[in-house]
């Protein structure tokens, strides 16, 4: 008997092992960069005053006019590093890619979403939305924007003001809506938002077709900058609201035969109590058919030192890819401490930077979805030197090769080995991969086979 349960015993710890979080190895394959100071001209039928963006990025948030004269640094948390580039500027800025995803039938193509602007609905009414198809060329390190579509509410789908809302393009800005998540479907794009937090699809030219608030179960979700709340009259009076500022959509996934969305909001949603409900995050079923929430949810727990995640984009009818993140930002060989202080070092760097891959169809009693495996991004193999430049770092193999930036938030698969991941720079506020210099917008490829297939 003692012999018959030990067995039983070793049996169970190998099940139990084989489906524990493990860390798979990714080498990098490919290397492309758009550089910071990347921008595009509004369309011709925008109303006046878009060629210039950044206006309202200064203190207080009062408009400046004069180009050029709000230098742009990393903030408090990050050493308020100077980044090199200074606000307003000339033109809409591409930057600040928060979603990607490759162009059905153009292999090497990529639909990009470039995010609300310059970080919150305050300072981003000069900034119009827009994604693009762009086309990485990692033998030459380069990237090329082949197209750029800008959002509009022509049809006057959306309910609240907007910006523009008197005149007949009714062009979309960073003070309406937060992108952060793309989806193309045959007949345009579905798009996860932030400050609602919603669901919006729009058609091949980027205009409204749909907006869908947030429901789990029958309560809506809505966050701070949603436009349905207001302060009260009280300086005591409280607002109710249940998702976090930034906290919305960061990432959504789609079933491959295109019948279900899967909205994964970036923070835990608040308790009654204010508290945060846990440390984890709602995962949250759409029907596109049905135009509606099925009401089945699932939960992403986070890792030790984890705290947002940055994409979500499905492998198959059960697996998926979430990126999870700290809020570190730039390699950890240059820490400050030890009598070193900004601009000099890092004073918060990053530490956890992974790619999870995860099993919706797999959760437990809880509804936590399960950890398959993950990759480290701040340890990524490059024996064949293909890295475009390391950056400041200090102590590390030269073989290999970190992605030390405060937001990444684009993941997708690129065939059976290799998927394609990509930084949101927050144009002009991060300084990761050098201490004083702004981050540009970086793509890499990824050899990841074991990764890919696990299960």
């Amino acid at each position: 008997m003692r012999t018959i349960l030990l067995a039983a015993g070793l049996l169970a710890a190998v099940a139990g092992t084989a489906r524990a979080d493990q860390r798979f190895e990714a080498t990098l394959a490919g290397h492309a960069i758009l550089p910071a100071g990347s921008f595009t001209p509004p369309p011709a039928d925008a109303p006046p005053g878009f060629a210039t963006s950044g206006r309202f990025t200064g203190p207080g948030n009062l408009r400046v006019e004069q180009r050029g004269a709000i230098p742009g640094d990393t903030g408090a948390t990050h050493g308020r590093r100077p980044t090199g580039l200074s606000l307003p500027f000339e033109g809409q800025p591409i930057q600040g890619f928060s979603g990607i995803k490759p162009v059905a039938g153009e292999p090497g193509a990529y639909w990009v979403l470039t995010d609300n602007g310059f970080g919150n609905r305050r300072n981003s009414a000069d900034v119009l939305l827009m994604f693009h198809k762009v086309r990485p060329d990692f033998r030459a390190g380069t990237v090329t924007v082949e197209r750029t579509i800008f959002l509009s509410d022509p049809n006057r789908v959306l309910p609240f003001p907007i910006v523009t809302e008197a005149t007949p393009t009714r062009y979309l800005t960073g003070a309406d809506l937060d992108l952060e998540s793309l989806q193309p479907v045959a007949d345009g794009f579905w798009i996860g938002e932030e400050f609602g937090p919603f669901l919006i699809k729009v058609d091949q030219q980027g205009r409204v077709q749909r907006l869908v608030a947030t429901k789990l179960g029958e309560e809506e979700i809505r966050s701070p900058d949603n436009p349905a709340l207001q302060l009260p009259a009280s300086p005591t009076g409280t607002v109710a609201f249940r998702s976090q500022r930034s906290g919305g959509y960061e990432g959504m996934a789609q079933s491959p035969d295109g019948s279900r969305l899967y909205a994964l909001l970036e923070k835990p949603l608040f308790r009654a109590d204010g508290q945060a409900e846990g440390n984890f995050l709602r995962i949250l079923e759409f029907d596109t058919a049905r135009g509606a929430w099925t009401g089945r949810t699932m939960k992403y727990r986070f890792e030790q030192g984890g705290v947002s995640i940055g994409d979500f984009n499905m492998l198959d009818d059960r697996r998926a890819l979430i990126i999870e993140r700290d809020d570190g930002e730039g390699d950890p060989s240059l820490a400050c401490g030890e009598g070193k202080t900004p601009p000099a070092c890092f004073p918060m760097p990053a530490r956890l930077k992974r790619i999870y891959l995860v099993d919706l169809q797999d959760t437990d009693s809880e509804g936590f979805v399960r950890k398959i495996g993950h990759i480290d991004l701040m340890a990524i193999r490059d024996p064949e030197g293909l890295s475009r430049g390391n950056g400041d770092r200090a102590a590390v193999p030269n073989d290999r090769f970190t992605f030390p930036f405060f937001t990444i938030e684009n993941v997708a698969v690129v065939d059976a080995d290799h998927i394609i991941v990509a930084n949101d720079n927050n144009l002009p506020f991060s300084a990761g991969r050098r201490l004083t210099a702004a981050d540009n917008n970086e793509f890499i490829l990824l050899r990841v086979p074991e990764l890919l297939r696990a299960r």
